[in-house]
């Protein structure tokens, strides 16, 4: 039995009631019918920014895993092979990660591009969406948590909506959280404006002095007292004021009296920073840029400069991250005189956001070190890791699937 557009429209009492623009100007018996309920009857044929939407979201949610290509030749160079990566990677099931660094809440603000303004020769937006992530040592912390590792994370937020968020988030991927309140300071946030895949400017709203005295001895006896069932500490470090010189001697200190490795990042992009304070470290994984700033060296090649770091840092092992150029290791050798060095490729031949490279690098590298693996196989699986993680866009703890997938024969 057939039943009118109308009836229906009266038996189901819509709000709206949509149809093509092309049929504004027409006689619409439908008016009648959602007329006699108080409904709408509107009249649209569709906004480009709808179908921009769905882009977006299959650019957040969607990692590109198959621009990832990973190379064999290393593989056989250092005697080791996908099996080999794979047991790695169960050990990191109940693995004890404590972590310490900035807490920072990234937004990324998709926009659509209008134009150029005809007043002054300014690019012309207007957003469509917005979506907020944990960043900083808070998503190494994630991705600590999320590749299996039970994980204690310590930091300093404001009291606001950003920390509110992070804390929410930090609790829904599982990671035991310490983020102490500094009503001196509001909690990091960084925004990203995007449009067609690429950023157009960054602003950070943030503060960047140093822990007063109380509070700093308060984080401090809270990760002493979490470093008694711990495996591994990572300093995640952006040179916010979170980790000032003080906090890290007695942390370090701590962590050589339990004889607990310890590992180290120190950010320096826009700000400034200088990764060799961070002494006696198992593993250091600087950019070029933050590793000429440590040693104050802007002419020397790759490999001295490495051993400049090491050597002022007293670290075992340096892994030089290059971006697209993708990263060196320069290790510790029982022979004084030598140098054992190699070099990876970047992975990900298409990364859709770059961002968090580093963090995902750092994370599996150094829990791979600290499970047994030597430099070559952790280089390999943070390489791995990295390029996972930059497959998609926005900081989103890397899942064991992924790595999984990337790992299989």
């Amino acid at each position: 039995m057939h039943t009118s557009v109308e009836t229906l429209i009266s038996d189901l009492k819509p709000a709206v009631v949509v149809k093509g623009g092309e049929h504004e100007s027409h006689f619409n018996p439908e008016q009648a019918a959602v007329d006699a309920y108080g409904g709408k009857l509107l009249f649209s044929s569709g906004e480009m920014r709808f179908s921009s939407m769905d882009l977006l979201k299959q650019e957040i949610f969607e990692p590109n895993l198959s621009s990832i290509i990973r190379p064999t030749d290393y593989l056989e160079r250092h005697g080791f092979s996908m099996a080999d990566l794979r047991a790695i990677m169960a050990k990191f099931k109940g693995f004890r990660v404590t972590v310490l660094g900035d807490l920072i809440v990234d937004e990324y603000v998709n926009c659509e591009a209008l134009g150029m303004s005809q007043e002054d020769p300014t690019l012309v937006v207007t957003p469509i969406q917005s979506q907020r992530f944990i960043g900083g040592a808070a998503i190494v912390a994630s991705h600590a948590r999320e590749m299996g590792a039970e994980v204690n994370y310590f930091s300093v937020s404001g009291a606001d909506a950003s920390a509110i968020f992070a804390r929410d988030k930090l609790h829904e991927y599982g990671v035991t959280a310490s983020v102490f309140e500094d009503d001196s300071r509001p909690t990091t946030l960084k925004q990203r404006f995007r449009a067609s895949g690429k950023t157009l400017l960054r602003v950070s709203h943030l503060r960047q002095h140093e822990l007063e005295q109380q509070l700093a001895r308060r984080f401090v006896e809270s990760v002493k007292a979490a470093l008694k069932s711990s495996d591994l500490l990572i300093f995640s470090d952006f040179n916010y004021g979170c980790l000032p010189q003080s906090v890290v001697d007695e942390i370090s200190e701590e962590c050589r009296r339990r004889r607990i490795p310890m590992v180290a990042d120190s950010q320096s992009s826009s700000q400034m920073g200088d990764v060799s304070r961070f002494k006696g470290m198992m593993l250091l994984t600087p950019t070029e840029r933050e590793a000429r700033l440590a040693v104050r060296d802007y002419n020397a090649g790759l490999v001295v400069l490495a051993e400049k770091l090491r050597e002022k840092s007293q670290a075992a092992n340096i892994l030089l991250t290059l971006g697209a150029e993708g990263i060196i290791a320069h290790a510790s050798s029982v022979n004084p005189d030598e140098w054992l060095t190699d070099r990876l490729p970047a992975f990900n031949t298409s990364p859709k956001d770059t961002a968090g490279a580093g963090d995902s690098l750092l994370t599996c590298c150094s829990m791979a070190m600290a499970v047994g693996a030597d430099i070559w196989q952790s280089m390999y699986l943070g390489s791995i890791a990295a390029a996972c993680q930059v497959s998609r866009v926005g900081n989103i703890p890397l899942s064991q699937r992924d790595m999984a997938q990337e790992l299989a024969d």
